[in-house]
């Protein structure tokens, strides 16, 4: 191998976290990532008056404390498994051939920081992994809009290339599997709920090809004109989920959590499907939420301890939440074969 030559760089890059349970920070975490225009997609002055003047001051003392809960001594659960792919990933790739590094869309370590290193490599070529398996505007579309906004800034600009969704990868497919059959092999559960993270129902349309988006039955089908819906490919996430695991269809429930604001987002929503189970006295529940690849706020909190107790408190008897990717040695096995298959 010739030492001299051109390594490729890997950018592994996922949402964001803040830098401390303080205030302060997740105040400032919150204007970052919500005053991107592809999170909320409404004209700049609109959008820093919401932001600034409305959510980030009132909200991001209940979001500290939500972050409180779920810190560790290792600090954020998401950017910790994050380093913790990296440092997986490293050894079971060619170091002589390869460079790796992580970022974060919002906060430390930032992209700009990750793309420097990888710049100063004089790598050859980049590839761009954002972490997030369904292809949104608002999370894979602004990282590579974030990548191509910094690297226009070179001189020399290395071939560049992004990875926009995998939800069909089989190892992305079976890490699941495998923690779903580890869950299951403890006892039975009457539903299956896997709870995806909600985007404005404009969002989805803006995507529409050929006005294919009718944001209803339209997902039960996955083609080329509607591979980049996110709400699509998150029902075609649950069914090659289900197919793995042998689950019983008419026991398996698709929503989408995290609302904020009044517009309507996409349906149905996870609150709506906890009453709905109680009501038809569902007693046992499985959740999954595979739009995430590593626990977060999301996943702990919201869907691990908030939907938790509402469905005990209308009458259910068991909740459990089958725990996120985070390094798993399945998913660090998919993380290399998405980043060193050829096109």
């Amino acid at each position: 191998m010739n030492k001299n030559k051109a390594k490729t760089g890997i950018l592994l890059v996922n949402l964001g976290t803040p830098d401390s349970t303080a205030t302060a920070d997740v105040r400032k975490y919150l204007r970052e990532f919500l005053m991107d225009g592809r999170v909320i997609d409404i004209p700049l002055i609109p959008r820093w008056m919401l932001v600034n003047l409305i959510i980030a001051p009132f909200r991001a003392p209940k979001s500290a404390g939500e972050y409180r809960k779920l810190w560790t001594e290792r600090g954020s659960p998401l950017l910790f498994h994050t380093v913790d792919l990296k440092e997986k990933l490293i050894p079971m790739l060619d170091s002589s051939q390869y460079q790796v590094e992580m970022a974060m869309r919002y906060q430390s370590p930032s992209i700009a920081d990750g793309l420097k290193a990888l710049n100063k490599a004089n790598v050859k070529e980049i590839i761009v992994l954002p972490l997030f398996p369904q292809y949104a505007s608002a999370t894979n579309g602004s990282v590579i809009d974030r990548v191509m906004e910094l690297a226009r800034e070179w001189q020399i600009i290395p071939n560049i290339r992004f990875i926009s969704n995998f939800v069909e990868h089989p190892l992305f497919l079976e890490a699941w599997a495998e923690l779903g059959r580890e869950m299951m092999a403890q006892g039975e559960y009457d539903r299956f709920l896997f709870s995806y993270h909600g985007l404005p129902e404009r969002q989805i349309k803006k995507g529409s090809v050929d006005g294919y988006c009718q944001l209803g039955n339209c997902c039960a089908n996955y083609t080329k004109k509607n591979q980049f819906c996110y709400r699509a490919q998150c029902f075609y996430t649950t069914r090659l989920i289900t197919e793995k695991l042998n689950l019983p269809p008419e026991k398996v429930v698709t929503c989408f959590q995290s609302r904020l604001g009044k517009d309507p987002w996409i349906k149905p929503y996870t609150e709506d499907l906890i009453k709905d189970m109680a009501d038809k006295g569902v007693k046992k529940v499985l959740v999954f939420s595979p739009a995430f690849v590593a626990d977060c706020l999301e996943t702990t909190v919201e869907v691990g301890e908030e939907y938790k107790e509402q469905f005990m408190d209308l009458g259910g008897e068991q909740w459990d939440l089958v725990p996120s990717l985070n390094s798993r040695d399945t998913w660090v096995k998919c993380v290399k074969d998405l980043v060193t298959k050829e096109d």
